[in-house]
């Protein structure tokens, strides 16, 4: 069984071999650990193999005899489902759906899961283990602020101090940006409304939740649906700005497309961890929004190089007549320590050259455009032309005729999937219109790439500053 199940107070979902599904509660509900008496005896009486086996034996003989026809059998498992719930108090919508349902159990009873798992695994059909747990059980601190011990960082494991730096003289991280520009967008601007599913505080949505708690909802782990509510308010005239994790709006992908691209709806999606997160891992880097979405009519794709033009595109998607937006910017910090520039209007589809140079032409999207920069003045063998694109969609077509005219050698970068991203796009439209130059691309590779800090996988990736030179001087 997979895909597309929901019940309520239920949050984590796995599947196994065997036709099993295991679901973990741990929405803070509480389970009596000293359980025992008659519910003990039945709960373990339901996944005990004599009894299954026996179960399955008497099925087979009264079905083989005629005794148990289809409505005897529906009326039975309706009588058992209704006994279930009397004992265990609560109902389940799983015996409906013909699914054995075991359960509710204790999910920090390491033994007792072993045991049932032990006898689960080698009964017939679908069946479903229903256990209970606690967020950060066996650590007071975690268990109290579960959503703070999330992504702690680094912290006293003895006392549950967590150790603060001083930060005052760094860059903002690109989501406080996104925070606080959204905010002040939000009173400018009365459709405004915010949009997370379940990450509230790593997004920065907690500062509008804050100052305005009835225009910011969290829908809870749900993507599709905060893609999907997005559009319905969108459809009613307000103005959604939903922020979904890159690599999460992957569950999305189909909601975006009919629910807010096909009807060309004003819902800006700020996809925040775009391109490699570190130390998440493989499942949380965001390398394929870009090429998932490019081939998307109606939608515009922006990227920011900094925090200032994320102010710029945040204001720009807000505007009238600007259809659906789509914003990625990264994990972290940015570049720049006054980010607080005016709000203006980006040209959708525009970019701005940064550097002029005869030799090559390196085209960024994104803040590795800021990576480029830093190359390119220790370079000077070289005269080298940069161009910040800012659009992958519509992608600026002036830009890429000066180039295909100008340059024999260009090189593109950016923080995402090199098959169909933003260097394909290059390619297309230099084929399309019959330029030819030698196009090197530097993107995420065809590869799930595993868990590291940020510059030890952009060296495995080649997308680090040293590829970056090698590339622009063709080496």
């Amino acid at each position: 069984m997979s895909g597309g199940l929901a019940y309520e107070g239920l949050n984590n979902v796995s599947s196994s071999p065997n036709n099993l599904l295991i679901i973990l509660n741990d929405n803070d509900m509480s389970i009596d650990r000293s359980v025992g008496g008659m519910k003990q005896l039945l709960l373990e009486l339901n996944t005990g193999a004599t009894y299954n086996r026996w179960r399955y034996k008497a099925s087979n003989w009264l079905k083989g005899n005629g005794y148990l026809k289809d409505d005897r059998r529906k009326r039975l498992i309706r009588l058992s489902n209704a006994a279930k719930g009397a004992i265990s108090g609560q109902q389940n919508i799983f015996e409906g759906m013909n699914i054995r349902y075991f359960g509710p159990f204790d999910g920090h009873n390491v033994k007792e899961i072993v045991r049932i798992l032990r006898q689960l695994k080698d009964m017939e059909g679908p069946k479903l283990l229903h256990l209970h747990t606690t967020k950060g059980y066996g650590y007071k601190p975690a268990e109290q602020q579960a959503t703070i011990w999330h992504a702690p960082g680094k912290f006293n494991p003895d006392t549950g101090e967590r150790q603060e730096t001083e930060t005052s003289n760094l860059p903002p991280k690109f989501q406080d940006v996104f925070g606080e520009t959204l905010v002040e967008l939000a009173k400018q601007n009365p459709r405004i409304v915010g949009v997370t599913p379940a990450m509230p505080s790593g997004c920065s949505m907690n500062i509008m939740m804050k100052e305005m708690p009835d225009r910011a909802f969290d829908v809870g782990i749900a993507e599709g649906h905060a893609v999907t509510f997005s559009g319905g308010m969108a459809k009613d005239g307000l103005l959604p700005f939903c922020n979904i994790y890159s690599a999460f709006s992957q569950r999305a992908y189909d909601n975006i497309i009919h629910d807010v691209a096909l009807l060309n709806l004003p819902v800006v999606l700020c996809f925040d961890r775009a391109g490699l997160v570190g130390e998440d891992g493989p499942t949380h880097h965001g390398a394929f929004d870009i090429a998932a979405l490019r081939p998307v009519p109606n939608l515009t794709l922006a990227a920011p190089m900094d925090e200032p033009e994320l102010r710029r595109m945040m204001f720009t998607a807000q505007l009238p007549e600007k259809g659906p937006f789509v914003i990625r910017y990264p994990r972290g910090r940015g570049s720049v320590v006054d980010w607080r520039c005016p709000l203006e209007e980006i040209p959708v589809g525009k970019g701005r050259k940064l550097r002029d140079g005869e030799d090559v032409a390196v085209l960024s999207y994104g803040p590795l455009g800021v990576a480029v920069r830093e190359v390119l003045n220790d370079e000077g063998s070289l005269s080298v032309a940069h161009y910040d694109m800012r659009f992958v969609k519509p992608i600026d077509e002036e830009i890429l005729d000066e180039v295909g005219r100008k340059f024999k050698r260009i090189v593109t970068i950016e923080d995402g999937s090199r098959e169909g991203g933003f260097g394909s796009a290059v390619l297309e439209w230099m084929a399309d219109h019959g330029y030819a130059p030698h196009i090197t691309r530097l993107g995420l590779p065809n590869s799930f790439i595993e868990h590291g800090s940020v510059p030890e996988l952009q060296r495995v990736a080649g997308i680090d500053a040293e590829s970056i030179r090698k590339a622009i001087l063709g080496t």
